[in-house]
């Protein structure tokens, strides 16, 4: 949960931002209108004129969380705007969840719905300040640290994953103009940031909504399409030595032509590939896109292109349906595949998913059992290859550096992305004249692990 501050003029609006990077992209779009009207954020709900809730409502114990969050906002402010996923969601009585739950909340809406939450924003604290008048940097308001990023370039979904009810809350695909996410990904860089994390519902289907039309950045025509988005990003990106990251990668074959860019150092050789199961069977009672087999091998074919790649991704254990056998077979993919970082969910049957209805619903402690034997066969694949990198002298973004580093700090390498993965500690420099910023890179030769981290010395 994240509650920022603003430097401006009152009113003040009180925010919480809750759920995925993509639900931050939308609380920092709502938190740049703020300021671009002239409103001030509190830290404190009591200290605030209304506040704003942007909700997850993906899976039981983020709907949990964001009902208790409006219900704390209620109970201290009690004037409480709510958006996000929750805001979409049925409840029970066929009416909107939030407002079975909590009546009282002054409106309610969807995700990436900032005219709407600015709307009802102005109804219940009028705008202090004439929004021509500039308040905001170029780049907008961040809920980031100022060196790192996420770009959005997309809304919503094509498939309809069983397990999923993205798509019914956030609809289908909607891909962002490529001249607006290139000239974002501008400001961002010129504003300092040093790594920009590209993500969406479904990065590999950029443009396919669109049919890769032609668009323009800086009076050149560029097509609406993920290579085409990759290769400008990384132009953009190498005046400023900064890195990009790319999540949620499906495994489509169009991701081969980005393999050549990662072995050639123009974006971070970095995939987050939401692979959900190895089993033909449970893939398609999924109705996933892609079957194990062809993940196996589209997986050697980009670590043959780019042997520094490294791969995340996620799984879903005890899946309905799911036998020993079945489950067996995922193992075996990731001690094949060798996933650098992976996470797995037991099975949660989240209302609205139409896997619920499946035959072969597994009982919870199945699941859950299942979910920890992944859990120490991925730990146990990721311990080894991290000991790999030991002896390896690698580049690391300082993300936390007291005193200049003199006593050592934490950072990351192009194979952590903030949050999810793990991070390199950083030894004291055995230079005296050597200090570690925040926001800037260093040089560290690795010297140890420490579970999902890695140990290093500045040189």
């Amino acid at each position: 949960m994240t509650i920022e501050t603003t430097g401006a003029a009152a009113p003040k609006i009180g925010f919480v931002s809750l759920g995925c990077p993509k639900a931050l992209t939308d609380s920092e779009l709502i938190l740049t209108q703020l300021r671009a009207e002239g409103y001030e954020t509190s830290k404190t709900y009591a200290g605030a004129d209304l506040v704003i809730v942007n909700t997850c409502g993906f899976i039981d114990d983020a709907v949990k969380e964001s009902l208790d969050t409006i219900g704390e906002a209620l109970a201290s402010n009690g004037k409480v705007i709510v958006t996000g996923c929750l805001g979409a969601k049925a409840g029970q009585g066929g009416g909107n969840l939030v407002r079975e739950m909590h009546p009282s909340v002054l409106a309610v809406t969807g995700p990436h719905a900032t005219q709407e939450v600015m709307d009802a924003v102005h109804v219940h604290v009028p705008k202090p300040h004439d929004p021509f008048v500039d308040l905001v940097p170029a780049q907008g308001i961040k809920l980031t640290p100022k060196h790192y990023a996420y770009l959005k370039i997309s809304e919503g979904c094509n498939h309809r994953c069983t397990f999923c009810i993205i798509p019914s809350m956030r609809g289908d695909l909607v891909s962002r103009p490529i001249g607006d996410v290139l000239g974002e990904a501008q400001r961002l860089f010129d504003a300092g940031v040093r790594e920009l994390l590209v993500i969406s519902q479904d990065t590999s289907a950029y443009g396919v909504d669109v049919k890769y039309r032609t668009g323009f950045f800086d009076g050149k025509p560029v097509k609406t399409r993920m290579a085409d988005l990759c290769e400008q990003l990384a132009r953009l990106a190498e005046p400023h030595g900064a890195w990009v990251r790319l999540h949620y990668v499906y495994p489509y074959p169009s991701v081969d032509d980005i393999v050549p860019l990662m072995a050639g150092g123009a974006i971070l050789p970095y995939l987050d590939v939401p692979f959900q199961h190895s089993h033909p069977d449970v893939l398609k009672r999924m109705k996933r896109p892609a079957s194990g087999e062809k993940n196996l091998e589209r997986l050697q074919r980009w670590r043959e292109a780019c042997p520094q790649l490294v791969v995340r991704s996620t799984f879903i254990a005890g899946f309905p349906g799911e036998t020993e056998a079945e489950f067996e077979h995922l193992l075996d993919f990731m001690r094949e595949a060798r996933i650098d970082r992976a996470g797995c969910f037991a099975y949660s049957p989240v209302e609205g998913a139409s896997a619920n209805g499946l035959p072969g619903m597994l009982p919870a402690e199945v699941r859950e059992e299942r979910r920890a034997r992944f859990m120490a066969v991925a730990e146990a694949v990721s311990a080894a290859k991290l000991r790999e990198r030991v002896g390896a002298t690698m580049q690391v973004l300082v993300d936390h550096a007291p005193a200049l580093g003199r006593h050592g700090g934490r950072g990351r390498s192009y194979a952590d992305a903030p949050e999810i993965d793990g991070t390199v500690r950083l030894l004291a420099p055995q230079k005296a004249s050597k200090t570690l910023k925040v926001g800037e890179f260093t040089r560290a030769q690795i010297v140890a692990t420490e579970g999902h981290d890695l140990v290093g010395t500045p040189v």
